[in-house]
């Protein structure tokens, strides 16, 4: 914390003001309900109620109250205001009066979210992030919210004709400046968003314009506030200390058995192989029972999968799994178990939390992907970059990985809300969406030696993931 005699006194300031319209806060709030009211949409959509949230400049509280955590703490500088907040008798919410740029909340344990709000008043913002960032953990998602530079002639005029309330200091602060601020302090930002092009209701326009309009290229970038969700830079224990789960959904891929037990790498400290058959009729679940005999130094592990669908079995396998990471191997070995250690290296090193196969890089194997596959996953690459504002080059390879921690915090509890994933490939991407740093990771493709491949109906196939897409563009992108 700086504390020179001039941002000292313009501390003070701040504080006075904040002071004086302490009680009017709220009736502001009041006042600007359709504007408050999206902002809480979009951060409802990324932080599930019975979170536990830190909130800096949370005012009176009318925002954390709004968000229903199990537990919080609100920080905000403000003597007034905190008492205001704490008459609401909110027992799961612990409010602070501190300056946020040296906080310390005692033994306090890392939350799982964090927001930090109206940045434009922080006199130092990196004191701010470098105090906050002690109170995350690696699955700590922080959202930083502010307003967007380009609006600095109207929020001022707002402000003049009291249309707002009144703030001391403003920081204009660009995307580039922010993501810089989050870097400075040990953050990596895993994504943005821009809410609310017009903050005020009119029927039919104000939702074409917030919902619609503002999320479409160009006109992104005009939007009133900015959301930047960043992660902590993971601090991460030696690779070997961990230990990993290779999940493999099969149905009649009792040729490829042996061939995955012999294969699959040691990792970390332990390796656990499930594999998860899907009623398979050619011996499959026998040929799993012979391997785990033949080779009683490995952890295989035999479990039944429901007979519905590839996605259903995956998540049986994942529910079975012990390791710390999660890893999906499909059975017909097209992606190579040699490659596998590249996946753990990336997770355990923090390069990234969801890590995603590519097969689109590398030339492919033979007739590894038939032509009208390659075409479906080229248009599908692009439908999701649009609607993730996420570059994504491959969407349907099976290998996949993921810290077990995250998928059932993050990525379980909103499985299935994207319509009917028979693959599982299309709730593990859009759950990691914006919760979890996704990198891609280039994979050689190969042939099945044995076997047929599941991936039968193709058109009938597009058809559903056409439909998931339409169904997951409005409930991510269109929001």
């Amino acid at each position: 914390m700086l504390k020179i005699d001039y941002l000292q006194e313009l501390r003070a300031k701040i504080i006075a003001r904040k002071d004086k319209i302490a009680a009017e806060r709220e009736k502001w709030q009041s006042d600007n309900s359709y504007y408050y009211s999206q902002l809480l949409k979009s951060l409802k959509f990324f932080i599930p109620a019975n979170s536990t949230i830190l909130h800096v400049n949370c005012g009176t509280g009318f925002i954390l109250e709004r968000l229903q955590p199990s537990s919080a703490t609100g920080v905000e500088d403000s003597p007034a205001q905190i008492a205001l907040a704490r008459k609401k008798g909110l027992a799961h919410i612990n409010f602070v009066c501190q300056n946020p740029e040296e906080l310390d909340l005692g033994g306090q344990k890392a939350f799982d979210y964090i927001l930090v709000s109206t940045i434009e008043e922080l006199v130092d913002i990196k004191a701010v992030l470098d105090s906050v960032a002690r109170y995350a953990d690696n699955h700590t998602r922080i959202i930083v919210t502010n307003y967007n530079y380009l609006w600095n002639p109207l929020v001022n005029l707002t402000e003049k004709l009291k249309l707002k309330y009144p703030q001391e200091l403003h920081n204009w602060v660009s995307p580039k400046d922010m993501n810089d601020f989050l870097r400075l302090s040990g953050l990596d930002v895993i994504a943005t968003d821009t809410i609310v092009l017009f903050p005020y209701y009119i029927p039919l326009v104000s939702n074409l314009l917030n919902r619609f309009v503002a999320r479409l290229p160009f006109f992104n970038n005009f939007p009133l506030i900015q959301l930047t969700f960043a992660r902590k830079l993971p601090e991460l224990k030696a690779p070997g200390e961990y230990s990993i789960s290779v999940v493999i959904p099969c149905r009649n891929e009792v040729g490829n058995i042996q061939n995955a037990v012999e294969r699959i790498p040691a990792m970390g400290k332990h390796t656990e192989i499930i594999f998860c058959d899907d009623k398979s009729t050619d011996g499959t679940p026998e040929k799993v029972r012979e391997m785990m005999a033949k080779y009683p130094g490995k952890d295989i592990k035999l479990v039944a999968g429901p007979g519905i669908c590839k996605a259903k079995n995956v998540w049986t396998g994942f529910d079975s799994a012990t390791g710390d990471i999660l890893l999906i191997l499909d059975a017909d070995l097209s992606v190579i178990p040699e490659e596998l250690p590249y996946f753990f290296e990336a997770i355990t090193r923090g390069f990234g939390e969801f890590i995603n196969g590519s097969r689109l890089v590398y030339p492919m194997h033979d007739d590894a992907m038939k032509f009208l596959n390659v075409l479906g996953n080229k248009f599908f690459s692009m439908l999701f970059s649009f609607i993730l504002d996420f570059p994504l080059k491959d969407t349907l390879c099976g290998t996949k990985v993921l810290w077990r921690t995250d998928y059932l915090n993050k990525v379980k509890p909103r499985r299935g809300t994207w319509g009917e994933d028979r693959w599982g490939d299309y709730d593990l991407i859009f759950g990691a969406a914006k919760n979890l740093k996704i990198i891609e990771l280039p994979v050689h493709y190969m042939d099945r030696t044995y076997g047929e491949t599941k991936m039968t109906n193709r058109f009938r196939n597009g058809w559903i993931m056409l439909k998931m897409c339409r169904q997951s563009m409005f409930k991510t992108k269109f929001h």
